[in-house]
């Protein structure tokens, strides 16, 4: 319990507000709005844990001499702003990669170094990035608007601090650099608007059987149709779907990946990027497809 103590003591000294969270766990200790007894903190209304998160030793003293807290951080009070590249998910394909690798690939997109900073690392092997907010606008959290697997957690958004830890793993500083400024491209990614949505015209051949034809062009449209943060799964799931066609002999494969291929570059993703997905889709339903009068 001291180490917990110490470590939320330590975030505090930093400027980071903190809050308690579950023991061993990443959700808030501080109770709900439904549970609200309007007493405490609460009398003229019920506070959220963001409101509640405090710089103030003795609250925090208080706090941890009564459980084993871990440690949450309110990054929107706290000035910060948290990139969290998580890990792939057991439900994500076997191709889908990791957000500390997507955050790679999309800075060297941008033409830009790996920010250096204050750097932890968490429980599943992905990572912590701290950056400071920017004065001139208050940022929300987003969950995968810059790429999949890469959220960032700013006001509204949940930070569990180094110190803590989940299922006896620790959150552990592997980079004690001083909290670098939001870069600038990264900055700009986050407050873009999308861009309005423009009609994209790209022929679909067809080959005569008419449920494999309107199974390509129903699900290139999808494709054309998604926005960022959902792209990638989209066009897998999408290839997927036509590949029984493949696999029958109704579409050949050449001319399903170019329609593909054209879909998902429509949608800004990297052509490379279509190409991995498109040809791990349509393997995986060449592998897997039933006989045609078996198939539902």
């Amino acid at each position: 319990m001291n180490a917990l103590l110490n470590a939320a003591l330590s975030a505090a000294e930093r400027g980071w507000h903190v809050h308690p969270l579950r023991p061993g766990g990443k959700a808030p200790a501080l109770h709900g709005e439904a549970h609200c007894t309007g007493a405490g903190a609460c009398t003229t209304g019920h506070l959220k844990w963001e409101q509640r998160a405090t710089l103030d030793s003795g609250r925090i003293r208080g706090a941890w001499a009564l459980k084993p807290f871990n440690i949450g951080l309110a990054p929107g009070p706290s000035g910060l702003v948290v990139i969290d590249l998580d890990m792939p998910k057991p439900e994500d394909d076997a191709d889908t990669p990791s957000g500390v690798d997507s955050f790679k690939a999309l800075c060297e997109r941008a033409g830009q170094a790996v920010p250096t900073t204050y750097r932890v690392r968490t429980p599943s092997g992905g990572m912590h990035l701290y950056f400071t907010a920017p004065s001139t606008v208050q940022l929300p959290s987003s969950k995968g608007k810059l790429a999949k697997r890469i959220d960032t957690r700013a006001w509204g958004g949940n930070v569990v601090a180094p110190g803590s830890t989940v299922n006896g793993l620790a959150y552990e500083v592997t980079d004690p650099a001083p909290v670098a400024k939001l870069p600038a491209w990264l900055m700009g990614a986050l407050t873009a608007e999308p861009a309005p949505a423009q009609p994209v015209r790209i022929q679909v051949p067809r080959f005569g059987n008419r449920a494999a034809d309107t199974a390509l062009e129903r699900e290139t449209a999808t494709v054309r149709a998604t926005t960022e943060g959902g792209r990638n799964e989209q066009l897998l799931r999408s290839a997927r779907a036509v590949g029984r066609f493949v696999a029958w002999g109704d579409l050949p494969r050449h001319a399903v990946e170019d329609a593909f291929q054209a879909a998902g570059e429509s949608t800004g993703l990297p052509a490379a990027e279509c190409r991995t997905t498109i040809r791990s889709a349509l393997n995986w339903s060449i592998r897997t497809c039933r006989p045609r009068g078996t198939a539902a």
